[in-house]
């Protein structure tokens, strides 16, 4: 079929906007009409070749829509669904899976993840003179449609309204599943929350749903600092005019109790380690994406007193679970997705959201069909 998509030719350029050709879904694969897609950093990283997905590529991956059409075994979704489209997708079947980490899929997930392709190898993608186009997260949502694989669409309820439940096919997911999948923070605990774009917010809107206190924002902006407090947090820390991990161990009595590197900055990550309680139970999550290769060091001496540091992928969400429970926590005016999107763009205006987004102008750009 045809359609409209945003195309990264090369590295570090606009996107180009052009009609492309989208095969048909193949076995356990679903076609979505998009209504809306997030724009995230994620996406930038493979404009700035932080990443290995191979240009020419088309970008996107925190879609909402309606399923047009499905492949053959499909069992979970039918035509007419609204569904939200997650960043990864799973077998259902491997160690990870079985254990309920479904978002650690170990069915080859790079080959899925970042290397340009569906999960059996091969691309759905191409231009009219045939040649193929690179996926990106196995989504590619900056398009009017996506051929997806079954396991990445969930389900959500009809009132629900796309253009904000979108964001939970990745970012916020990332921060809500956090705090209350992967850290399990108590009431009473302390949080700090390094980063307060999209995935930070999330984390800071979960940490005082789960009533974290006190809840520590950093960022090297104020404007962003004054979000998080709406959001929630209770001390703020511009990270540009004062050491975060001192400021953090003089507010909280040496340091949190959980902390939350939300940028995937190296810097903050060391930064995020140091600024937790050195005692047992005490954890720092990364839940951003650094650029391949990139590495960061840490004290050793905070192992001997138990403290741990641990990765966290999308949240660690079980995707069909947990969703549907983020999407009524949402409409039931528990988690105030709607105040992350604080600006919508055609698809024509995708190269303004992602400048937008690169200047901090924005929390979480949409764009809507």
């Amino acid at each position: 079929m045809k359609m409209r998509a945003a195309i990264l030719e090369q590295l570090n350029t606009p996107l180009v906007i052009e009609e492309v050709e989208l095969d048909e879904p193949k076995d356990k694969e679903v076609l979505v009409k998009l209504v809306a897609t997030g724009v995230c950093h994620t996406d930038i990283h493979c404009i700035k070749g932080d990443l290995l997905t191979p240009p020419p590529v088309v970008l996107g991956h925190e879609g909402a829509g309606i399923v047009e059409k499905v492949g053959r075994n499909v069992t979970e979704v039918q035509p007419g669904d609204r569904v939200v489209v997650t960043v990864a997708p799973y077998c259902g079947k491997c160690p990870a899976c079985m254990m309920g980490v479904p978002t650690s899929c170990e069915t080859d997930p790079q080959t899925v993840m970042l290397m340009g392709t569906m999960a059996d190898g091969t691309k759905r993608l191409k231009r009219k003179n045939g040649d193929e186009l690179s996926h990106f997260m196995a989504q590619s949502s900056f398009a009017e449609y996506a051929v997806v694989e079954e396991s990445a669409t969930v389900k959500v309820r009809d009132d629900a309204p796309l253009d904000v439940v979108c964001l939970l096919g990745c970012g916020a997911s990332t921060g809500i599943g956090a705090v209350i999948n992967k850290a399990r923070v108590k009431a009473g605990s302390s949080v700090a929350v390094f980063g307060c774009g999209g995935v930070g917010l999330a984390t800071i809107m979960a940490a005082k749903l789960v009533g974290a206190h006190p809840i520590v924002a950093v960022d090297l902006l104020d404007s962003k600092l004054e979000m998080a407090r709406e959001f929630g947090a209770t001390i703020l820390v511009n990270a540009s005019k004062e050491d975060p991990v001192m400021k953090i161990a003089t507010e909280c009595a040496g340091g949190v109790d959980y902390s939350f590197e939300a940028i995937g900055n190296t810097t903050a990550m060391t930064q995020a380690f140091h600024s937790v309680y050195p005692r047992p139970g005490g954890m720092a999550l990364v839940l951003g994406l650094a650029p391949i290769g990139a590495a960061f060091s840490i004290e050793a001496w905070r192992f001997m007193r138990e403290v741990v540091i641990t990765g966290c992928t999308v949240g660690s969400i079980r995707p069909r679970i947990d969703i549907p429970r983020y999407v009524d926590l949402f409409m039931a005016g528990k988690l105030p997705l709607d105040k992350l999107v604080s600006a919508h763009y055609t698809l024509e205006q995708v190269n303004e959201a992602v400048k937008d987004t690169l200047e901090g102008k924005i929390v979480r750009g949409v764009i809507t069909f």
